[in-house]
Formats: structure tokens, sequence, C-alpha cells
């Protein structure tokens, strides 16, 4: 396993323990996916720079082949024409093509493994990236359907509990209008006896209690505040 991808698989589980913990998820994930775009971003310049290097060691190996096939031709040439020596020295050459050959192609398929490794950590890294982004959304629709129940709550949530209600407020009023209602004609009923008593001839010695008495009262409302 790669260090790269090694390192990816430490992310994800801490992030899949801190997200259980964590009171604003949504955050929490929005910085797990900052920095795993980042990584995405260096792995594929990294992959540029493996491709354009594979590139190199690929040239460089099939220019050593075309280089060995001109020595080997140069070599039958000299050959032919009775230079020993110099198809000798042409073979020489074409060992020491064959070797840089050799030596660039075995370059070229490691580069090329890598690359290919590398594509694939890439396509995981997307794929994860997808993944988790998803999960970010799904989590944002929840911690927005709090928020909301938070603000009804707050809002209205005293609503038909600790706040007035309707059919406590009117029985309120009604009691009220009853007792002026009762207040009212106690007076009114008060004020017509007292008008039966004047015409009705009552006697001194009664006048003058009810009188004794209404004195009393009037000092009692008195204490009390009242003014005539």
């Amino acid at each position: 396993m790669s260090i790269v991808r090694r390192i990816r698989d430490i992310t994800v589980a801490t992030l899949n323990e801190r997200l259980e913990k964590a009171e604003d998820p949504v955050r929490m994930i929005d910085q797990f996916l900052w920095s795993t775009r980042e990584d995405i971003i260096q792995a594929e310049k990294l992959h540029q720079q493996y491709t354009n290097h594979s590139n190199h060691l690929r040239a460089q190996w099939l220019q050593a082949e075309s280089q060995k096939e001109r020595r080997e031709q140069q070599a039958m040439t000299a050959l032919k024409a009775g230079e020993e020596n110099m198809a000798r020295f042409a073979l020489h050459e074409k060992a020491t093509a064959d070797e840089r050959a050799a030596q660039y192609k075995d370059l070229f398929e490691q580069s090329r493994q890598h690359t290919l490794e590398l594509e694939e950590q890439l396509r995981e890294m997307r794929s994860e990236y997808q993944a988790v982004y998803d999960k970010r959304e799904y989590y944002a629709a929840r911690m927005e359907s709090i928020r909301l129940q938070q603000r009804l709550n707050s809002r209205f949530g005293g609503y038909g509990e600790s706040g007035p209600q309707p059919g406590a407020m009117f029985r309120r009023m009604e009691d009220r209008i009853n007792d002026l209602e009762t207040e009212a004609k106690s007076i009114r009923d008060v004020r017509r006896m007292g008008h039966e008593m004047d015409g009705s001839g009552l006697g001194s010695t009664v006048k003058s209690v009810i009188d004794r008495e209404l004195d009393e009262l009037k000092r009692k409302l008195q204490k009390e505040g009242w003014s005539s």
C-alpha cells in the first residue's frame, strides 16, 4: 500500500469518528473536503509529472533501440567491405545501445506502473470526495431542518402553553363585565331603595340609625382612599 493511500485511509477513519462527536458536522466535512481537494490537486500535478517522465523514458528507450539496429546494420556493412575492425567497433556500440535500451525500458515500465497506480488512487480519491460531498449535502439539510425547528420553537413554542389563551382571555373579560354589571345593578338597587325610604315616612329613630351607619361606611371608604 502506498503512503498516499495509507494517509487517505487514516483520514477517512478519523473523519467517521469525529463526525459522531461533532456539534457542526457540516463544518467538519467542509474541512475534510477542502483537504481532500488539495490532495487531489497535488496528485494530479504528480500524475502529470509522471506522465511527462514516462514519455521521456520511452523516447530514450526507443532511441536506444533504433541506435542498436543502426549499429548492427553498420557492422554488417563493414564485414561486407572487409572492414572487420570497423565491424567490431559497430558491434561494441550496438552492445552499449542494447544495454542502454534495456535500462530505459526498465525505467519506463516502472514509471508507467507508478503512473497507473497513481491514476487508480486519483479515481478513488475523486470517488471518495464525491461520496463525502453527498453526505455533506445530507447533513447540511438536516442541520437546516434543526435550525428551522429551533426558530419555530423560539418564536411560537410558548403559544398555547405559557402564552395567552383566547378562551381564558375571553373568560376573564366576561367575568370582569359581569362584575361591572353586578356593581352597577347594586348601585341602582341601593339608590332605588333610598328613594323609597325617603318617601316612606320612616321614623326619626330609624333615619338616625341609617345616617349613622352611612357615616360609618363613608369613614371606612375614606380610609381606603375613596373620595366622595
